[in-house]
């Protein structure tokens, strides 16, 4: 009787876990509202510190970078008046490994031209360096980071990738001409801010294996780019990324690109040679969406809504934004196939026990007679 009882209360918990999942996986998407005055911020990351464990966002003009945790409580992690005037604070990525995190600052028109890659030590919240990337009327947009340290931060404008080593020194790290060999389409969608035509590279992701993953915005093509020689080629994708703005990895290995207007989901069995499409989710375009990451060991991924356009155009003001989970249909009926996998892996086991507790009680009852 005590196998019984033990298989019994197995079934039960199983029953129990697989009705538990179901609610979960068909709850609605986390959506996290914060007020910051006039802030528009452009960039998202995520801080993985123990310590830590928020996103962070840049800022239109304010020289400064915010934390916001799960409650939408918003905190001023850096602030350094010692840049210039006015300057944007646009891409953001984290070195969990180092505790720093890194900016891209650009001076958008009509200011001077600036940009540079800036590090700050995420304990003593100093700024470690400045590496300025160009005096020219360049675009530093997006940067991303490797193991060792070493920074990669695309050039929206003149179709290139910097790079910046640990202790700061800035150089160009790859011109290759995959970035210029494709036209860009005709039928752009309509933006009143980004200049798709003029946008190019933009969004970038270092993955482990060793190269980076960087989408070019009026193309729509992605590219796979050595990390060692900066030699590129083209991801052979099932349909371009036309707007292609933010990019990240998930654990998973899944790609997810943000554009203003549509959030793609990527697949690669090659190590990224071809990708496959497998999800489109329609974004809030009023709400104007630039940016998207995801969390360390972490499936899901979240996109900021930061209304940058509205700061940039001076069409008024605005305190609230958001920063939202994304929801994949896909992803969601891959689970819910999981589910009632469990699900008949369970009454397969219930039916099991019962034949074989009706084989039992038959013999028994035969003993006995």
């Amino acid at each position: 009787m005590t196998s019984i009882t033990h298989k019994m209360c197995l079934i039960f918990l199983l029953i129990v876990v697989v009705m538990s999942l179901i609610p979960t996986i068909a709850s609605k998407s986390h959506i996290i509202t914060f007020r910051s005055p006039n802030l528009f911020p452009e960039g998202l990351t995520w801080d993985p510190h123990p310590s830590a464990q928020h996103f962070l966002v840049g800022s239109l003009r304010e020289r400064s970078i915010h934390s916001i945790n799960h409650a939408g409580e918003v905190q001023t992690i850096i602030s350094d008046p010692n840049l210039p005037p006015n300057v944007t604070i646009l891409g953001l990525a984290v070195d969990s490994i180092n505790r720093r995190l890194l900016a891209v600052i650009h001076a958008i028109e009509p200011l001077p031209p600036f940009n540079a890659l800036a590090s700050y030590d995420l304990s003593s919240r100093k700024r470690l360096f400045l590496a300025k990337l160009s005096d020219d009327r360049e675009v530093a947009n997006d940067v991303t980071i490797d193991f060792s340290g070493t920074a990669y931060v695309t050039n929206s404008a003149g179709n290139f990738i910097w790079k910046v080593s640990f202790e700061g020194e800035a150089s160009i790290f790859s011109k290759s001409p995959a970035f210029t060999s494709y036209p860009v389409p005709q039928d752009l969608p309509h933006s009143d801010l980004l200049p798709y035509r003029s946008c190019g590279l933009n969004g970038i992701a270092y993955l482990s294996k060793g190269y980076l993953l960087v989408v070019q915005t009026n193309t729509g093509k992605m590219f796979k780019v050595d990390a060692e020689d900066g030699r590129a080629r083209r991801v052979l994708l099932t349909k371009d990324l036309v707007g292609a703005d933010g990019i990240s990895v998930r654990s998973d290995g899944t790609v997810v690109v943000v554009s203003p207007y549509m959030a793609w989901l990527l697949k690669s069995q090659d190590s990224w040679g071809e990708a496959v499409v497998y999800d489109e989710i329609a974004l809030n375009t009023e709400r104007f969406p630039t940016s998207v990451v995801t969390k360390h060991n972490d499936h899901r991924a979240y996109v900021l809504y930061g209304n940058v356009n509205v700061g940039i155009l001076g069409r008024g003001e605005k305190e609230v934004f958001a920063i939202e989970e994304l929801e994949s249909s896909k992803d969601t009926e891959d689970e819910m196939i999981w589910v009632f996998v469990l699900i008949g892996l369970g009454l397969a086991y219930f039916m099991y026990w019962r034949f074989q507790m009706s084989r039992l009680v038959k013999n028994m009852s035969k003993k006995l007679s």
